[in-house]
């Protein structure tokens, strides 16, 4: 396969509307809502698929009607799912409280979203694929614990290795030294590079991690993005859009650029890619119903 996927694969409930609850049982009224595939992991995966790759997730689900639900964007979308006992785990799930606007809350019961473990990740998927990427690192702490060692045994490999961190809920960002060591590309977002880095300066906070051999390429929201890598920095705007929802985008913008990469464009180009596919995933509601076809990134389709 072109692209193994590790990480979180629930549903998202995205309400819309008068969302910021008022307890005493007031009945507030909604102006939507969507059961869509969540979790970055999976997001990603499913950008990845469209776009082409031959992709596979690895992931935990429970044995119940949420899991249904994500088995079934996932296989909707070609994705190879790779199962892992859950423990008897429920599936995780999250609420994503959408007023008008860009700002969102989210609520989420991890479930079996904390249960891979390093040694899930085993020599024999690692030899049967291109790229590995792992994403929502601090919500799976066991696997977190020893990633560094599992990005090592995929360098080893000629296998190569990206991260989406998303934000680390504790504030600790514990191991993320010596996982980017190993690490080829690592895909955060402005405040993600700063809290990792300890700088507030983002030219200076990307250089502390190009210096270990680290590309960082940082999702920047409206602005587009940025990426850094040992000898040069570039920047991509967005796509201008009529924005629905912003859920996931951050995760199609990875599916763009680890498309482009693998399809052996430079970090310039990739880049382009990954800013148009973040911008075009926002067209509808959740995270990937608006995902980017190659045709939509390249006006050759190639």
């Amino acid at each position: 396969m072109d692209l193994l996927v590790v990480g979180d694969a629930n549903p998202d409930l995205v309400l819309r509307g008068d969302v910021r609850p008022r307890f005493g049982q007031a009945e507030q009224l909604l102006t939507g809502a969507d059961l869509v595939l969540g979790g970055s992991a999976a997001i990603t995966a499913a950008g990845c698929a469209r776009l082409g790759l031959d992709t596979a997730l690895l992931t935990a689900l429970g044995d119940d009607v949420f899991a249904t639900v994500t088995r079934r964007h996932l296989e909707d979308r070609g994705v190879t799912l790779l199962l892992r006992p859950s423990g008897g785990a429920p599936t995780g799930l999250s609420v994503i409280l959408a007023p008008a606007g860009d700002d969102r809350a989210i609520l989420t019961l991890p479930g079996t979203i904390p249960a891979l473990r390093p040694r899930d990740v085993t020599a024999e998927l690692l030899a049967t694929t291109r790229h590995l990427h792992v994403a929502s690192l601090y919500l799976q702490p066991r696997l977190a614990a020893g990633l560094a060692g599992v990005f090592a045994r995929a360098r080893a490999l000629g296998v190569g290795t990206s991260l989406d961190t998303n934000w680390d809920p504790t504030g600790r960002w514990a191991s993320i030294t010596e996982i980017l060591a190993h690490t080829d590309v690592f895909l955060p977002n402005a405040n993600e590079l700063r809290a990792v880095t300890g700088r507030d300066d983002l030219d200076e906070a990307a250089a502390l991690l190009v210096a270990t051999g680290t590309t960082v390429v940082m999702k920047d929201g409206a602005a587009g993005a940025r990426a850094w890598w040992p000898g040069g920095a570039c920047a991509a705007p967005g796509r201008p859009v009529d924005v629905v929802d912003t859920t996931g985008a951050g995760d199609s913008f990875n599916a763009g650029f680890l498309a482009g990469r693998l399809a052996g464009l430079p970090v310039a180009g990739a880049l382009a890619w990954a800013t148009a596919a973040g911008s075009l995933s926002t067209r509808a509601a959740g995270g990937t119903a608006a995902q980017a076809t190659r045709a939509e990134l390249t006006p050759s389709g190639r």
